[in-house]
């Protein structure tokens, strides 16, 4: 039994949807299970955070735009991973440093390449790894591409902003600033906020409508000017725009 009823409820709700299509909510509560007042109220907030959509004609619920983003995005970590080698391995021979690709993945950022300049020390950032975004280059660099109410919803307080090192904004407001800072230098970059020591910078990989793919990212110890891989990182995250 989850320890989390309504996030149990929820996942198995969504599941059902996908297997079965549109359905009353009557005919949900008796699959799963639920008292009728519950299920309303799941699909009361699923809908409104698009994961369900109301059929009124049909008196029937379906799946909604954001699950099929949401599964999109999962197809999508492939093929993007695919492109994204060859041009992380150039990028890593051109500076000599660590790089990685990383997506957004909630608050967080999930790394899908890693590229490992030779000599250079281990890192935190591997395949499959997930950090929080607020803290890392990568994840900046997403963030200040998305709305501020996009923004707002993945932090709503305090207890969104994970501490690591000690260092990095712990509250909205602190983040909206770093994130305007990025906007205006086109760029994000962090100083010990994930690992002390080591410090990264990073651009955005954007669509054709401007909406951010991913982060490119070089890590490097701390003390040398992150504006010095900028103009690679940059170079980087264009090709992998126009291949993807």
């Amino acid at each position: 039994m989850s320890s989390v009823p309504a996030a149990d409820a929820t996942l198995r709700l969504l599941r059902h949807l996908s297997r079965t299509g549109p359905l009353p909510a009557t005919s949900l509560a008796t699959a799963l299970e639920l008292p009728r007042s519950t299920t309303y109220h799941l699909l009361t907030v699923l809908t409104e955070h698009g994961f369900v959509v109301h059929l009124p004609e049909e008196r029937r619920y379906a799946l909604g735009l954001a699950a099929f983003e949401l599964g999109s995005a999962y197809s999508r970590q492939a093929p993007l991973a695919r492109a994204a080698r060859p041009v992380l391995a150039r990028l890593v021979d051109q500076v000599g440093e660590s790089a990685h690709l990383a997506v957004l993945h909630g608050r967080d950022v999930l790394y899908v390449v890693e590229e490992r300049a030779a000599g250079r020390p281990v890192l935190v950032t591997d395949v499959g790894v997930r950090l929080p975004a607020h803290l890392t280059a990568s994840g900046r660099a997403i963030l200040a591409d998305l709305p501020s109410a996009q923004v707002r919803a993945l932090f709503p307080g305090r207890e969104a902003f994970v501490d690591r090192t000690g260092v990095g904004p712990t509250r909205l407001s602190e983040l909206r600033t770093v994130l305007t800072e990025v906007r205006r230098a086109g760029w994000a970059e962090e100083h010990g906020d994930v690992t002390p020591g080591f410090a990264s910078v990073a651009v955005a990989v954007r669509d054709r409508t401007g909406h951010p793919l991913a982060g490119i990212a070089v890590t490097f110890t701390q003390g040398q000017d992150p504006a010095e891989f900028v103009r690679a990182i940059r170079g980087a995250a264009a090709e992998l725009a126009r291949r993807v």
